[in-house]
């Protein structure tokens, strides 16, 4: 079993030729995806594909990019949606300070909120970090989620992961991960315990070697696998069957 922890099948980029991009995730051994939500939309889409393809499961949440556009009947959207049995975490949520999309106020309000909101509906939450390390943080020491996490597409430093890890989050790699000058990425995988590690795309985004510049997909996950393996000395299916026991670890699944 190969698990594609992230990838954003309802982006507009896939909506011409989502049925192809499977079937090629299927043939390439990709058994299960998690597609989190990034807005109110993604959210509802997130869970309309996930109730149609039973290998596909859902997350919803505001990324700190779409913050400004939150109101009130955000929250009791997501709400509802997480009472859905094919969500299984709450996100994908965070801190941007490399776009600064929405003020920095504003996402440190709602990253708290959904952090939360995460906690009442019994869920884990799937992290966004970029350029936001220190105020991140302080927020998820003060604000404890209860149901654990992962910190997606980790890039931060090892010093960042181990103070993570104490807390019991997952990291996750993604397609960085096989570029020449992936140095955190590389230190922070060879180090971090067998128990705490998932694999993802963040497709259409962050397309692995040799496929950089182009549209990422899940089939391109077990790229990912193949260099966590090499980095940690350990064969494919061992990577694969740790990963998967992680998977279902994180998220409660059978």
């Amino acid at each position: 079993m190969i698990w594609d922890t992230h990838a954003h099948l309802d982006d507009e980029q896939f909506d011409q030729d989502l049925s192809a991009v499977l079937e090629r995730a299927k043939e390439a051994g990709i058994t299960q995806i998690i597609n989190p939500g990034h807005s109110e939309t993604s959210s509802r889409n997130s869970v309309k594909i996930a109730g149609k393809y039973d290998f596909i499961y859902a997350a919803v949440g505001i990324h700190p990019h779409n913050a400004k556009d939150c109101t009130e009947n955000t929250w009791e959207l997501l709400n509802r949606l997480a009472q859905n049995p094919k969500v299984i975490a709450w996100g994908e949520i965070g801190l941007d300070y490399f776009r600064d999309l929405s003020p920095r106020e504003l996402q440190q309000k709602h990253f708290i909120q959904q952090i939360e909101l995460a906690n009442e509906a019994g869920l884990p939450i799937i992290v966004h970090n970029r350029d936001a390390h220190a105020d991140l943080l302080k927020i998820i020491k003060q604000y404890r989620p209860e149901n654990g996490g992962v910190f997606h597409s980790y890039s931060g430093s090892w010093e960042m992961a181990k103070e993570l890890l104490k807390m019991e989050f997952y990291l996750s790699f993604s397609g960085p991960l096989t570029y020449k000058n992936a140095r955190h990425a590389v230190e922070v995988a060879q180090n971090v315990p067998p128990d705490r590690f998932l694999l993802e795309t963040d497709s259409p985004y962050l397309p692995p070697e040799p496929y950089r510049g182009k549209r990422n997909e899940p089939a391109h996950v077990k790229l990912v696998l193949k260099k966590l393996a090499e980095l940690k000395g350990l064969s494919l299916e061992e990577t694969a069957r740790l990963s998967t026991e992680n998977v279902k670890r994180l998220f409660r699944l059978a």
